[in-house]
């Protein structure tokens, strides 16, 4: 049960969205800059950097919305999107993607655990300093992000289907215009 009072109709950070219309605002303009904004790194790994540092703070809503919305960027692949979770040294990704991936698994347990070796490892495997940036950034954002989902114990659907559907939203709309939320009668988790 959230803390606060929300909308029993809009799940996640959604709901959270529509009781504070002026933080959210941002705080989406955000996310559609460091997800779908112009990058050398696609949508789709952008989304995977999101994914990864919310399913290591274990936060249900955002790995779920925004592993859906990775594999919608990366043509429906759910398994990828698993694989990256459980091991992303082991997933079939480029050695860039991987050299990236250690980087936010590191600012989630806190920003000075990053150390040069892994940077030197990101820029070996061709990274950018662009890119080295912006995937710290997305980790330290989704932490907030993830931390503001879960602080205020809002609901998360458990429906798999819902969450294809947002991802599709996502990846297809962003994330400035309202998202379409599941309806609350497909789901009674709370």
């Amino acid at each position: 049960m959230p803390h606060i009072k929300l909308s029993d109709e809009l799940p996640g950070i959604v709901s959270l969205f529509a009781f504070r219309p002026d933080t959210a605002e941002p705080m989406r303009a955000l996310a559609e800059e460091l997800l779908r904004g112009p990058n050398t790194l696609t949508s789709g790994e952008r989304e995977l950097i999101a994914t990864y540092v919310s399913s290591r703070n274990d936060c249900h809503f955002c790995q779920a919305s925004h592993g859906a919305a990775a594999a919608h960027h990366l043509g429906g692949n759910e398994q990828l999107i698993a694989d990256v979770k459980q091991n992303f040294d082991a997933a079939p990704i480029s050695a860039k993607l991987k050299a990236l991936l250690a980087i936010p698994g590191k600012v989630q347990q806190g920003g000075k655990n990053v150390l040069p070796a892994d940077i030197d490892r990101a820029r070996q495997e061709g990274a950018t300093d662009r890119e080295i940036h912006d995937t710290v950034l997305i980790a330290a954002a989704f932490c907030m992000y993830n931390r503001y989902v879960d602080g205020l114990a809002t609901w998360a659907p458990q429906d798999p289907n819902l969450y294809r559907q947002m991802g599709a939203g996502m990846a297809e709309v962003g994330y400035i215009k309202e998202d379409a939320p599941p309806a609350r009668a497909q789901s009674t988790a709370k």
